[in-house]
């Protein structure tokens, strides 16, 4: 099973691309739910809400949608978290995790998170404190692309996250490789001459994927699949609603039942930028 979606949902930049120039925040996402099956929620990463807020997520999308949570900062940032924010973090997601639409954990470690026995343990202690929750690793740092580091990952029953991103010295690899049974990617875009130089943070995810990029995908997602129950696949090109052109295209691609034409306004259309 594919659910595909983006790495976010409520942007204000998205008016008049994704959303109506003029629609309430409230309603984004059950507008979004009406077009894709699955989102990640990163603003988790900032700060944990209350799970009255997943509660009211829970209750604006349908049944077979699924979240994908990003661990706090607390949680893969540093070396000696605050007491207590695991528990903050679990009793959160507690609606969704009741009500069936949790997809998984996502865990994001940064580039300074390099392979040495203190930051293995870390990853030992995270599978301790998330106990069963289905839990996917993202590494920023190239080092972590070994058979030791997927072997551990095979271990402690952690999926593995592919990235698309540009191709620079120290970042993660197109790599695919499969560590439990859920699969998952994340498409950064390629927007190399902004990664690491930029005023604006969205600078770095302003990028539009064009067919022929997205094509080499299609069979690396089959090998994927074919290796697990659940692949996640996410969108994470944001600026302007870029990633929900790439990400309805790509299903397109996949043969997955189609969704809603998502341009309102015709601001972009498929042809535009590729």
């Amino acid at each position: 099973m594919i659910f595909i979606g983006t790495s976010g949902f409520s942007y204000d930049d998205w008016k008049g691309y994704f959303y109506p120039q003029k629609f309430n925040q409230k309603d984004m996402l059950a507008y979004y739910a009406e077009r894709f099956d699955a989102v990640e929620i990163n603003s988790t990463y900032y700060a944990v809400p209350a799970a009255s807020s997943f509660e009211s997520m829970d209750r604006k999308t349908p049944s077979h949608f699924r979240f994908v949570v990003k661990a706090h900062k607390d949680m893969t940032h540093t070396s000696s978290p605050v007491e207590g924010t695991f528990g903050l973090f679990l009793k959160s997601i507690e609606p969704i995790r009741n009500s069936g639409k949790l997809g998984c954990v996502l865990a994001q470690y940064p580039w300074g998170f390099k392979v040495s026995p203190e930051n293995i343990a870390a990853l030992r202690a995270m599978k301790v404190r998330l106990d069963d929750l289905p839990t996917v690793i993202e590494f920023r740092n190239s080092e972590w692309v070994t058979d030791d580091t997927f072997s551990l990952l095979r271990e402690l029953d952690f999926g593995f996250c592919c990235v698309d991103e540009p191709h620079l010295q120290g970042l993660m690899p197109d790599v695919v490789e499969v560590t439990s049974k859920l699969g998952y990617v994340r498409f950064h875009g390629r927007n190399a001459k902004n990664w690491w130089t930029h005023e604006e943070s969205h600078e770095r995810y302003d990028y539009l994927y064009s067919e022929d990029e997205l094509r080499e995908w299609v069979p690396k997602t089959r090998k994927i699949e074919s290796q697990t129950e659940t692949t996640y696949l996410f969108f994470n090109n944001h600026y302007h609603g870029k990633s929900a052109v790439n990400a309805k295209l790509f299903a397109g691609m996949l043969g997955l039942p189609p969704v809603h034409n998502i341009i309102p306004g015709s601001q972009m259309s498929f042809g535009e930028g590729f």
